[in-house]
């Protein structure tokens, strides 16, 4: 029976490292298979790093905890007797097969296990392989032979899911875990987030023993054309000062939106300031454009920041040039320094064309797998170009296109993603990725299916969502069957600005407005100083100048599909209740699924609400009138029904409804106020009109 969770209960489980008591004592080994026993020595060579040490202390833990076994670390070096597990570095020319490169390792197994690592990483993603591999067979015992693996992306960047900037060690742990190796922290000054102070040094060191780096996702002002004669001491103020005091970073994250400086192209305003003239202007601001002066921008960042760390990697990222002409993004592109690297979204700025409908991805979405064209374009450029080449995927498990869950569980749509990035990593150079914005990270099977598609290894096994599916819920084909209908129902989204800041946005707690907006209490802005719903659900899409689509046509479109997407998901739900005894994770599972089916209704409740409510304001008489009142008065029953039927979901799971910049708007104090403020609005303002139009009948 599941139990009501308070808010933040979630953390708990993002506290628990390892899963307990993992083992099956059923089970028996086969021929073919080592056995770890009580007491098993883990070996590593004399003066390894705190990565090596922190990674067999974590190995420890593992066994104990999930296996329930003790096990000893032995640092005076490799004995390579039976049982032990032996750890150490690669000697110089020593072949280490597909594990030869950067996180890699080659794995013996026979009668004791030997790691050979590439580097200190190589030996902590070793290990935490070894761990993946017992959990898979749910026993401390590992199949006889050689493996060979290295990473296929660096860095894998991540923000925190725990909270922003917040990275407690476990959490650091289950990054390390699922294979990335870099975290991102929004920095306004020296130990200065967008939440407040932190030892930004601390970070850097605490997670360097995980094999991790720190990046610095910039949030400093640009307030100084490169051209002004107080240019760089203006900027060695800042990102100098930055990383004089943490020379540690790794490097630091640009974007128009928050690092747009005062450009003198001809095709901006010049100022990234709202344009505030009684004349209309077709200009974009410098950080929505690949200004002509932003090459002599990153060479004046480039001679302050590496002045403190020579190897700082310094990433621009062209985000905010989505919709900016081709000519001009290639163009520049073109000329930046070759000593950066460069960050492209994957699937953004789709247009695509549906049944004579014409739609885009106005911001981060599964729904699209990507690569989208103007990826295609950018990524092309940088390789002529000879940048390093990354890409903002998502990949970390959540998009834009639900805002109040932890992770999308739509495995086989990421596993097309997956193999699109992989063509790009072979044929464009990808080596690089940013896995998720402010929603951060939270652990789940889809983080654990990215791992095993971005790992390059011998004897991969054919079958890895099965794989993984069968270990944490069991009922294996089932449990495909039901994810494939998931995934097909995410096809039918489409990432529309007005959904993906609205209904989309907080779920079940959307409101439902008629002649009153309606705000939700304590409703937040974000990170970035602008709020993240826009409360008033609109006909158009937002960014007039970039729209396609015409509403009258698109908006019942949509709203169609999401009703084949809301039929997906439910035939999915109904085919996981057929089964028994589900354990813990699968029944977490499960209500994420209801409460995604609900979100779903919301916007398709809210969309039919403003078409009648549209069809209302053509209307030629009073009857039609009423019609239509009556209409919109059903619609808003339906959704506080539905509404209601997401309350028990946030209840048992305290990570529905929140999310980190925004905390708690969509858990069960906001559903509830959604709930009375519909009610409302059908007593007052609907009611008001029925009273209106009696006596015109």
């Amino acid at each position: 029976m599941r139990v009501n969770e308070k808010h933040y209960d979630f953390r708990k489980k993002m506290l628990e490292v390892h899963k307990k008591n993992i083992r099956d004592f059923s089970l028996e080994p086969i021929a073919n298979e080592l056995v770890l026993t009580n007491n098993v020595k883990i070996c590593i060579e004399n003066n390894l790093s705190d990565v090596i040490n922190l990674a067999a202390k974590d190995f420890t833990d593992y066994l104990f905890t999930s296996m329930n076994i003790a096990a000893q670390i032995d640092a005076n070096g490799c004995t390579y007797e039976a049982g032990t597990i032996n750890v150490r570095i690669a000697k110089d020319g020593e072949d280490l097969g597909e594990g030869n490169g950067y996180m890699g390792s080659k794995i013996i197994v026979g009668d004791n296990v030997t790691i050979i690592a590439f580097d200190e990483r190589g030996a902590a993603q070793a290990l935490y392989y070894l761990e993946d591999l017992m959990s898979i067979r749910k026993a401390p015992y590992l199949e006889k032979g050689t493996n060979s693996r290295r990473t296929m992306y660096s860095p894998r960047m991540i923000h925190s899911g725990y909270g922003i900037d917040w990275f407690p060690n476990e959490h650091l742990a289950a990054i390390a875990h699922a294979g990335m190796d870099a975290i991102l922290v929004f920095v306004k000054d020296v130990n200065v987030t967008t939440t407040g102070y932190m030892d930004m040094n601390e970070l850097i060191h605490r997670a360097s023993k995980y094999g991790i780096d720190v990046y610095c996702y910039s949030y400093m002002k640009s307030l100084r054309h490169p051209d002004d004669p107080d240019a760089e001491e203006f900027y060695e103020g800042t990102y100098g000062n930055v990383f004089r005091n943490c020379p540690g970073f790794k490097g630091v994250i640009l974007v128009g939106e928050s690092v747009g400086f005062p450009s003198k192209d001809p095709h901006t305003t010049g100022t990234n300031f709202s344009n505030k003239s009684d004349t209309p202007t077709n200009l974009l601001r410098p950080r929505d454009y690949p200004c002509c002066d932003y090459p002599e921008f990153l060479e004046l960042l480039k001679k302050v920041i590496r002045k403190y760390n020579p190897d700082a990697d310094i990433v621009m990222w062209s985000y905010n040039w989505i919709f900016a002409p081709l000519e001009a993004r290639i163009e520049l592109i073109e000329r930046l320094p070759k000593d950066i690297s460069f960050l492209a979204t994957y699937e953004m700025g789709d247009f695509y064309n549906l049944d004579g409908i014409i739609e885009k991805t106005s911001d981060y979405t599964v729904s699209r797998v990507g690569p989208a064209p103007r990826f295609t374009a950018e990524a092309d450029a940088a390789k002529r170009r000879g940048l390093k080449l990354y890409t903002m995927a998502n990949t970390g498990g959540l998009t834009w296109d639900f805002g109040m869950i932890p992770y999308e569980p739509f495995p086989y749509q990421w596993q097309r993603r997956h193999d699109n990035m992989k063509k790009d990593y072979e044929e464009r150079g990808l080596c690089g990725v940013m896995e998720s914005h402010h929603y951060g990270f939270y652990p789940s099977f889809i983080s654990e299916l990215a791992k095993w598609n971005f790992t390059v290894m011998e004897n991969k096994p054919e079958d890895v969502l099965g794989m993984i599916l069968e270990r944490r819920y069991g009922n294996k084909e089932i449990m495909k069957k039901a994810l494939k209908l998931w995934s097909e129902g995410i096809d039918f989204y489409i990432a529309v600005n007005c959904d993906q800041y609205g209904p989309f946005r907080i779920g079940p707690a959307y409101p439902m407005n008629f002649t009153e907006r309606a705000i939700p209490p304590e409703s937040k802005y974000a990170h970035f100083g602008t709020y993240v719903l826009d409360p008033e659900y609109s006909m158009f899409i937002n960014n007039v100048p970039h729209n396609v689509s015409i509403p009258q046509l698109s908006v019942p479109y949509e709203r169609d599909r999401l009703i084949k997407m809301r039929e997906k998901m439910d035939e999915g739900i109904a085919l996981i209740e057929t089964i028994e005894n589900r354990n813990d994770e699968l029944e977490e599972l499960l209500e994420l699924g209801k409460y995604i089916s609900c979100c779903v209704t919301t916007s398709i409740n809210v969309k039919t609400f403003c078409l009648a409510r549209q069809d209302m304001n053509a209307a030629k008489t009073a009857k039609d009138v009423l019609k239509y009142i009556e209409l919109m008065e059903e619609i808003a029953k339906a959704e506080i029904k539905n509404a209601e039927s997401a309350i028990p979901l946030v209840q048992h799971n305290s990570r529905l409804g929140w999310e980190p910049s925004m905390e708690y708007l969509g858990d069960e104090e906001h559903i509830r106020w959604k709930i009375k403020q519909v009610q409302g609005m059908i007593d007052h303002q609907l009611g008001g009109w029925k009273k209106g139009i009696e006596f015109n009948l």
